[in-house]
């Protein structure tokens, strides 16, 4: 049974956790296209794509806690120092995820779109629309600019280096039967 859980473990890891990795690390370098070039839908359909990529998949991140959990269950190892190091590293990269780059990506996607409506419809009516979008309510208020583009960039960083070191604790555990 352990095999199978660590086989699941591994292949959720892989399918849930690369998306989201790949996904957040393209949205900086797509934002700032987007700022560059206003009138084009282009960039911000990409964006939106990566968003719902990063948000869709995170989700399904769930289910490599699940199989971790079921795996270090069956080989007796939920006491090892490398694994609880891993879970703190995990819930981390998750945190990152759920309060920094979801809810920034989200209103950085509504602050182009409001943008977009301001150049269309005009200033008055755009005006309400890019309050309404920016994050209002939501705790995060975004303007789509540079600056924006790097703190993503920067979390996703922060993000990605986590999940690599989880990955290395995984394969070059201390303590491993393995040999490795």
């Amino acid at each position: 049974m352990t095999k199978l859980f660590l086989v699941l473990h591994v292949l959720a890891a892989i399918v849930a956790v690369g998306p989201v990795t790949v996904a957040a690390s393209m949205f900086p370098r797509v934002l700032r296209e987007a700022l560059a070039a206003p009138g084009d839908a282009r960039p911000v359909t990409t964006l939106r794509t990566l968003h719902r990529i990063c948000r869709v998949y995170g989700g399904l991140g769930i289910a490599v806690v699940v199989f971790g959990f079921a795996t270090a269950s069956s080989m007796d190892v939920l006491g090892s120092v490398w694994l609880i190091v891993s879970i703190a590293l995990t819930f981390l990269a998750a945190l990152i995820l759920l309060v920094l780059l979801l809810p920034r990506q989200e209103a950085a996607l509504a602050a182009l779109t409001a943008t977009a409506i301001t150049a269309t419809v005009g200033e008055s009516a755009g005006a309400s629309a890019a309050e309404a979008a920016g994050g209002a309510g939501r705790g995060v208020v975004v303007r789509p600019d540079a600056r924006t583009s790097v703190l993503l960039g920067a979390y996703t960083g922060v993000f990605n280096v986590l999940w690599a070191t989880v990955t290395v604790l995984m394969i070059v555990r201390p303590g491993s039967t393995t040999g490795a």
